[in-house]
């Protein structure tokens, strides 16, 4: 009985949730709960393989290694970032971070209260979902959008653009920021990317991410790059972008 009664409760309140941020539009912003939260990072981008559960579950890694208390909740429906924690959690890894499934539209109103307990929030956003990425703009501090660099990625941020602006009209104080990822080496497309980006209303981390085997790899194993290869090039980017990150906080 008290199982059932609990599920009718959960589903009142996602039926409430969903109708607060229909019709397109963003939902009413959220009280925020008494005392400093900690930071929420959101990795948005509208288009698909950007690369953000990879920059996600590491750039989470790097801040729980720096010490920080971290959760990292995957707000895509694919579940990818929490299938990585499954690997992990398979091959032995031990718990840097928790790894919290929350692709649903009411987010905004959650974030608050998960804030409280930890350092840093990093939300894992879905692609094509408009209702989740309003939603995950109103809990954000700052959104990173990954870019390939390529043209095609580059035109496509226009959307994500849109919205984030749109998101500043109800949070005036809401930072984003692009993020070069799967750079080729020994390219200059990764340059070209920049300056392109460079006419867009919001900056570009200075740490690009370079497109290395080691990524994938550590992917399959539920694994960070730094502990495969702590010295490595892969792990110094991801240093390095988080620095960066902070540095907008």
């Amino acid at each position: 009985m008290e199982d059932t009664r609990a599920r009718a409760a959960a589903a009142q309140k996602y039926s409430v949730a969903q109708n607060s941020s229909t019709n397109g539009h963003f939902p009413e912003k959220p009280d925020r709960c008494h005392g400093r939260p900690g930071s929420v990072i959101a990795l948005l981008n509208q288009k698909g393989g950007a690369g953000k559960t990879t920059l996600a579950t590491h750039l989470a890694g790097e801040l729980a290694m720096q010490g920080r208390a971290v959760t990292l909740l995957d707000a895509d429906p694919q579940g990818s970032a929490l299938d990585w924690a499954q690997r992990r959690l398979q091959s032995g890894g031990s718990r840097l971070y928790g790894v919290f499934g929350l692709a649903r539209d009411s987010l905004h109103r959650e974030v608050p209260a998960i804030a409280q307990q930890v350092d840093c929030v990093v939300i894992d956003g879905p692609p094509r979902v408009a209702a989740l990425a309003r939603s995950a703009l109103l809990a954000a501090d700052l959104v990173l959008i990954p870019v390939q660099p390529s043209a095609y990625d580059v035109w496509a941020t226009q959307e994500m653009v849109e919205l984030i602006t749109e998101a500043q009209m109800f949070r005036p104080q809401l930072r984003a920021a692009f993020v070069i990822n799967r750079r080729v080496v020994g390219t200059v497309i990764g340059r070209e990317a920049r300056a392109a980006l460079a006419n867009q209303p919001f900056p570009t981390l200075s740490a690009d991410i370079a497109q290395r085997i080691a990524f994938a790899d550590c992917v399959a194993a539920g694994k960070l790059v730094c502990e495969v290869s702590a010295k490595g090039a892969a792990a110094r980017e991801v240093t390095a972008m988080a620095q960066a990150v902070l540095g907008l906080l």
